[in-house]
């Protein structure tokens, strides 16, 4: 027996990607930063993996941001306030685990990565940790969540794949930079895996903390379908179940990499992973 959950807001973040407000209140109640939900937009349809970006529990909602891709997400952008999601399953994932952070930790977020970083630097936040945030994406007004992150960060520092507003690059290397000039404690990065792996490498020479979320590889949420295996440390583990989060350090990027590109080739006609995800 579903329950129906009413969307009471809805907006455009940027071209293809919209802000949903779904009423959830026990999700909404008990969701803590770096956790998810399984969402169905109707009965039989697919189940896709959504941060939960953002919750407020007094209004019962909770924040989720579709990129529009396959059928799939496609439909759920399609919805409109007042009409509502099917089933949404959740919080799963193990919380993330931030209470160390002593110092400045930088918070580095790539295309559609921004959304889940936004509820761990908001966490980080309002432990009083010093935040720098780096933004990036292919353009501009690709950039999401921009205001809100401006919120919590001492720092906000953008890059751009074609030098449209602020560093023409890497987010990683506006990484690089920053850990030149201040000494910083921790390090969060999420968004494409490519981008993940560059950051980590950034920080591993001077052994600065660094936190990884593999949310983009999921695609069942139960540790059921083994799609988002991956080895850590030399240890297989499931995204979904055993993270999102991890160790950057430890995360085999390239054997992950291999095995998304297989998937790619396999989902071209029903794209479960968002264009920014996949590695190029």
């Amino acid at each position: 027996m579903s329950h129906m959950h009413e969307i009471k807001a809805k907006s455009m973040l940027a071209d293809g990607i919209v802000r949903l407000d779904v009423e959830c209140p026990k999700i909404a109640r008990k969701r803590k930063a770096g956790q998810f939900v399984i969402v169905r937009a109707a009965e039989g349809a697919e189940r896709i993996p959504l941060t939960i970006c953002d919750a407020d529990a007094e209004a019962g909602t909770i924040a989720l941001i579709i990129q529009a891709v396959g059928s799939s997400s496609k439909r759920l952008c399609d919805l409109d306030e007042g009409e509502s999601i099917s089933d949404i399953a959740g919080p799963l994932g193990l919380p993330t685990r931030l209470d160390e952070v002593d110092g400045l930790c930088v918070c580095v977020g790539g295309g559609l990565g921004t959304a889940p970083l936004y509820p761990i630097a908001q966490a980080l936040h309002e432990q009083g940790v010093e935040l720098v945030s780096i933004l990036g994406a292919r353009s501009s007004e690709l950039i999401i969540l921009r205001d809100e992150f401006e919120a919590i960060s001492d720092q906000l520092l953008i890059a751009t794949d074609d030098g449209s507003e602020g560093h023409k690059g890497f987010v990683s290397e506006v990484l690089a930079q920053v850990i030149e000039e201040r000494e910083t404690a921790a390090c969060v990065a999420i968004g494409p895996v490519l981008m993940m792996k560059a950051c980590a490498e950034v920080t591993r020479p001077s052994g600065i903390p660094t936190i990884v979320s593999l949310n983009p590889i999921m695609v069942d949420g139960t540790g059921m379908c083994g799609g988002c295996r991956v080895s850590v440390g030399g240890d297989t583990k499931f995204a979904c179940v055993d993270g999102p989060e991890f160790d950057g350090h430890e995360v085999d990027f390239d054997g992950l990499a291999q095995r998304l590109r297989t998937y790619q080739v396999a989902s071209k006609h029903e794209c479960r992973l968002p264009r920014e995800q996949l590695p190029h």
